[in-house]
C-alpha cells in the first residue's frame, strides 16, 4: 500500500510568497514561568564521526541494525539486509583488540565520560548473535546454526567478567555486570541506560537470518520483561529504554503482527499497548521495568520529494522541511504525508504519546533516539535541527539522538553548537523551559529557557521565511529588569556561530531583525 499526498498547503504558499516587507512577528516571553528542567540528554547523536567535536553533546545512543547481532563476547556482529548478511568486526573501533570482551562497548563510553555525555547501549533481543567474523551468512546457515550463538537475559550463575567463549551461550545481565564493575552503577556515574533490542518489527526484514518471523506482540513483551528484569536485577538504578520502534506503522499495530488483532478493540494503537503491558508486568516485578517509551522519527514530509532523501533541497522541499517539526506539537499543522492524510487524529505526535503515557503508565519518560528531518549539509536542515531541539526542551522530552545520513551533516552539527556552544567555550541554552510564544507559527519558531546559575534569560528564535527578514518585537513579562542581551546567529551565509555583538531592552520590551533562513541565540542579562 502506498500512502502519499501531494498538497501545497495555503500556510505554505503564504511563506513562500514574494517578499515585500519584513515579517513581523511579537514574541512573548514570561521567564518567571519555570515550567521544568530541561534534560541534557535531548542534545544527542548517534554518530559523533559527523560532527565537528565542537557540539558539547549530552547524549550518545550506540544502536542501529549492527548492534542486533553484536555479541558482546567476541565484538563480532552482523550487517543483515544492509550489506549481505555479512559476520565481521565491523564495530570493533580501529585500532583496538576485538579479543577483549565488549571493546565496542567500553571505548564508545570511554569516549563520552571525557565529554560528560550519558551513553545508552543496544542489548541483543531478537535470539542469537554472531558467532564469528567469517562474512557472509547464507539462508541456510539461519539461526540456530554455527554461524549463530544463542543470547538470554539471565544466566543463572555466578558471573565473570572474562566470558566463556566455549558454551554456545551469551548472557546480557552479565555484560551489565560487566559494566558495573568497570563504570560502578548508573546512579554513580556508569552506563545511564540499556535499549531493549533495536527496530524489533524489522527484523525478519533487516536480520531474517536471526529472527526470521514477524514477531507478535505478546513476544515483544514477554522478550522485554525477560530482559528488562535482568538488567534491574544488576543495576537498578540504569534506565530501561523501549522498545526502540522504527516509525509510526510501528507505533500503530506493530507492522500488523500477526497477534494485534487480539488486542486491537482494547487498545487506540500499539503505543498504549505496550506501556500498559510494560506497566502490568512491573507491578508483578514490583520494580520499574520501562524508564522511557523510546521510538525513532523519520519524517515522511514531502515538498517534491520526501524531505530526508538525499538531495531533496528544491524550494518546495525546503518550505516542507522547515515546517515538519510542527508534527511534533502543533494541532494547526497538517503535513503532507501519508501519516497526515490517513493518521492525523494521532497527530501532533507528543503530546498524544505524553496522554498516552498518563494513562498507561505514568512517570515514563520519552525518548527519540533515531530521528531525521534531512538537509544535514543545508541550512534548513539546521534551522529544522535547532526547531527540534527547541520543542523537545519546550515539551520535556528526556533524551534524543539525531540520525546523520550525510557525512556532510555541518548544519545540524552548528545547530547543537547553537544550543550547547554557542560561544566557543560550551556555554549552553539554560536549565529550565519557560513560556514563549509567537504570533505566527509558520514564519517563526521561539523557545527559552533561564539559567539556574545566572538567572539570564536565553531565546532561540528561528525566521523560518526563505525570502523575507523577521521583525521579532519581544515582550517579557517578568520580575526581573532586562536591561541588555548578546545576539550569536546561525545563517546561511557561515557554518560557525556568529557574534552579532550587544543590543539593548528598554521596560522589558526590544525588537530585533533576523534575516531570512536564520536562527539566533539570544542571551540577555539584567546588567548593562
Amino acid at each position: 500500500m502506498k500512502f502519499r499526498k501531494r498538497i501545497l498547503f495555503f500556510s505554505v504558499v503564504v511563506l513562500s510568497a514574494s517578499a515585500v516587507r519584513e515579517v513581523d512577528v511579537t514574541f512573548s516571553v514570561q521567564p518567571d514561568n519555570r515550567n521544568h528542567t530541561i534534560s541534557p540528554l535531548i542534545y544527542g547523536t548517534n554518530h559523533n564521526m559527523y560532527m565537528t567535536g565542537n557540539e558539547n553533546l549530552g547524549f550518545y545512543r550506540i544502536g542501529g541494525n549492527r548492534l542486533s547481532g553484536y555479541n558482546w563476547e567476541n565484538n563480532w556482529s552482523n550487517a543483515g539486509r544492509d550489506w549481505r548478511h555479512f559476520s565481521d568486526g565491523y564495530m570493533i573501533p580501529e585500532g583496538a583488540d576485538g579479543s577483549i570482551p565488549a571493546i565496542t562497548y567500553t571505548s564508545f563510553i570511554e569516549n563520552n565520560i571525557q565529554s560528560g555525555a550519558g551513553s545508552l547501549l543496544t542489548l541483543q533481543m531478537a535470539g542469537y548473535v554472531s558467532a564469528d567474523g567469517n562474512g557472509a551468512v547464507t539462508d541456510a546457515e539461519t539461526a540456530p546454526s554455527a554461524r549463530w550463538v544463542p543470547v538470554y537475559p539471565r544466566k543463572n550463575k555466578p558471573f565473570a567478567l572474562t566470558p566463556d567463549l566455549n558454551d554456545n551461550a551469551v548472557y546480557l545481565d552479565e555484560l551489565v555486570n560487566f559494566m558495573v564493575d568497570r563504570y560502578g552503577r548508573a546512579a554513580d556515574g556508569g552506563v545511564l541506560g540499556y535499549s531493549l533490542g533495536n527496530e524489533p518489527t524489522l527484523w525478519p526484514e533487516t536480520h531474517p537470518r536471526i529472527h526470521s518471523d514477524q514477531p507478535l506482540a505478546q513476544e515483544l513483551i514477554d522478550r522485554s520483561v525477560a530482559l528488562a528484569s535482568a538488567v534491574k536485577d544488576v543495576d537498578s538504578s540504569s534506565k530501561i529504554f523501549g522498545p526502540a520502534l522504527f516509525g509510526f506503522l510501528a507505533y500503530f499495530d506493530f507492522k500488523i503482527a500477526p497477534d494485534w488483532p487480539d488486542y486491537a478493540d482494547q487498545y487506540a494503537w500499539f503505543i498504549d499497548f505496550y506501556l500498559d503491558k510494560m506497566r502490568e508486568a512491573s507491578d508483578v516485578a514490583g520494580t520499574r521495568l520501562l524508564d522511557v517509551v523510546d521510538l525513532h522519527w523519520y519524517s515522511e514530509a514531502f515538498g517534491d520529494q520526501r524531505i530526508i532523501v538525499s538531495g531533496a533541497t528544491s524550494r518546495n522541499d525546503q518550505i516542507a522541511r522547515l515546517q515538519a517539526p510542527r508534527t511534533f506539537w502543533d494541532p494547526d499543522y497538517h503535513e503532507d504525508s501519508w501519516i497526515g492524510e490517513y493518521f492525523s487524529s494521532y497527530l501532533p505526535l507528543i503530546p498524544r504519546i505524553q496522554n498516552d503515557i498518563d494513562a498507561n503508565y505514568p512517570g515514563t519518560k520519552l525518548a527519540f533516539t533515531e530521528y531525521s528531518f534531512g538537509g544535514g549539509s543545508h541550512i534548513t536542515g539546521g534551522l529544522a535541527q535547532a526547531d527540534v531541539l527547541g520543542i523537545f526542551g519546550k515539551f520535556n522530552v528526556y533524551a534524543s539522538a539525531a540520525w546523520l545520513f550525510e557525512s556532510d551533516s555541518s548544519y545540524i552539527a552548528a545547530a547543537y553548537q547553537l544550543y550547547r556552544n554557542y560561544d566557543g567555550a560550551n556555554s549552553s541554552f539554560g536549565d529550565f523551559s519557560v513560556t514563549a510564544n509567537m504570533s505566527d507559527k509558520e514564519n517563526s519558531s521561539i523557545y527559552a529557557s533561564v539559567n539556574a546559575g545566572t538567572d539570564e534569560l536565553h531565546l532561540v528564535v528561528i525566521n523560518k521565511n526563505l525570502d523575507e527578514s523577521l521583525r521579532g518585537n519581544f515582550v517579557i513579562d517578568s520580575e526581573t529588569n532586562y536591561q541588555s542581551g548578546t545576539a550569536y546567529a546561525l545563517t546561511q551565509d557561515s557554518l560557525s556561530i556568529q557574534n552579532m555583538g550587544t543590543f539593548q531592552v528598554s521596560d522589558n520590551n526590544f525588537s530585533y531583525s533576523l534575516p531570512p533562513l536564520s536562527a539566533y541565540h539570544l542571551v540577555l542579562t539584567d546588567g548593562l
